[in-house]
């Protein structure tokens, strides 16, 4: 896998973890899911990814997603 393709699989997979738990624990749980929405529409426009910079130092490859 690519870095782009497991940033996205990592953010999708932290929403659908987020909102259950928002579900059944705390409504606060979605202040997280804001926080990954914004750092995504950020990423998109500065190219700066915390993920990527992590999987970078693991020497995951680098690459398109599509």
């Amino acid at each position: 896998m690519t870095i782009d393709r497991i940033v996205l699989a990592v953010a999708g997979v932290f929403i659908l973890i987020s909102l259950a738990l928002s579900q059944y624990h705390s409504v606060n749980w979605l202040w997280f899911i804001a926080f990954v929405g914004a750092n995504l529409f950020q990423s998109a426009f500065s190219g700066f990814c915390p993920m990527a910079i992590i999987l970078k130092k693991f020497d995951v490859k680098p690459g398109c997603a599509f």
